[in-house]
């Protein structure tokens, strides 16, 4: 490895920023010469990162996709032109396949000699799998955050690595920053809508009515929305007022900015869309219902055709990957019937041991991730390649 090489990261959402910067610490850790840049966000640039760009911002998700299109084309000319002056050792493209497509293109053409190694594996074994081809071109190691990836791209010719998960890594903190009392109730109901704007302007009108009739069966019951930001939590209020204009918003339901931890621990149920919060579930060992909305049309003219996949959340992929049942009810994908969604949701606030057995499929799932410290394992992996 040269004298001071430079790696460069890049990641276009928040929770890339947050996946990125463990390791980048770790990175700095092991060879404080490295010079890291990265097209990223707040928590990679405290990591130590030096940003060529901010990309992470939660604003850009409210953008339309035309805005998204030319900013992202804007940023391809300045990497070319930031490439054409500073030599990589390495190119890690965070999460974001359909954006990091075209810089890993890019990267291969101006940069041959630099290695490509991919954090968060892209989900072809989800659908699409035919773009394996353009994986195996595109990338010299895959850095995997689910146990069953590593033999799923090994057995197609991409060299790729288990270096398990951030959420259950022992060495990093998962505290929340700020500290909230909660309301008292029975049932306590989390409610994760999710961390983008279209996935809560899909899910949450279907998670709101789940709420309201779990509500009327149990009139003690205390729910509590987790989100990541204020912009989130102003998107929910206004996606809840044609619901709620008649009666105001509900006494029994609050909402919570930048405490997704807290909300879980304080939980006894969550109802959560699917994606990396359904391992965060796992992580708390909560009992949980996954939901993800998607339009009937856009599932019968294209998802089904593309999407190999009859499992869909995460707990469930990794049960079935270790020969168990699938312990979550998901409603994946759903078309905005509240009813079935509470239904699921009663049978865990009545019957302990539906409780139990997600419980104890949750503790077999943690013990696959156990024996990995994902900042060591990329951060080494990384180091490995590129020696």
């Amino acid at each position: 490895m040269p004298d001071s090489p430079n790696i460069l990261f890049t990641a276009f959402e928040p929770s890339g920023d947050a996946l990125a910067a463990p390791m980048i610490q770790r990175l700095l850790q092991l060879r404080p010469d490295l010079n890291i840049h990265a097209f990223g966000g707040p928590k990679m640039r405290d990591a130590g990162a030096r940003l060529i760009d901010t990309t992470t911002e939660h604003a850009a998700m409210l953008l339309g996709a035309a805005s998204q299109i030319m900013s992202h084309r804007r940023r391809l000319h300045r990497l070319d032109d930031w490439l054409a002056d500073h030599q990589i050792a390495a190119l890690v493209p965070v999460d974001s396949p359909a954006a990091n497509w075209s810089i890993c293109k890019l990267v291969r053409r101006t940069q041959p000699d630099a290695k490509i190694v991919h954090l968060a594996a892209p989900q072809l074994w989800a659908w699409a799998p035919w773009r394996i081809n353009k994986l195996r071109r595109l990338t010299d190691h895959v850095l995997c955050l689910l146990p069953f990836e590593q033999d799923w791209f090994t057995h197609r010719r991409v060299p790729a690595t288990f270096v398990g998960h951030p959420l259950f890594d022992p060495s990093l903190s998962h505290a929340d920053n700020a500290q909230v009392l909660f309301s008292d109730g029975q049932p306590r109901l989390a409610l994760l809508p999710g961390s983008r704007a279209g996935e809560i302007r899909a899910n949450w009108p279907t998670m709101f009515q789940a709420a309201v009739q779990l509500h009327t069966r149990h009139p003690n019951l205390r729910a509590t929305i987790a989100v990541p930001n204020q912009d989130l939590a102003q998107l929910v209020r206004e996606t809840s007022r044609a619901t709620t204009q008649q009666g105001g918003w509900p006494d029994w339901l609050d909402i919570s900015v930048a405490n997704t931890e807290a909300v879980l621990s304080w939980a006894d149920v969550v109802l959560v869309v699917s994606g990396t919060a359904t391992l965060q579930v796992v992580a708390h060992r909560k009992p949980m219902v996954v939901l993800y909305n998607v339009s009937k049309l856009t599932w019968h003219l294209f998802g089904r055709w593309v999407i190999q996949t009859k499992t869909f959340s995460l707990p469930n992929l990794i049960a079935q990957s270790d020969g168990l049942d699938r312990p979550v009810p998901e409603f994946v994908p759903h078309f905005a019937q509240s009813q079935p969604v509470a239904e699921a949701l009663e049978q865990l606030i009545r019957d302990p041991d539906a409780c139990n057995r997600q419980l104890a499929a949750f503790d077999h799932i943690s013990r696959r991730f156990a024996d990995r410290s994902f900042s060591h394992a990329s951060a080494g992996q990384l180091l490995r390649t590129i020696e």
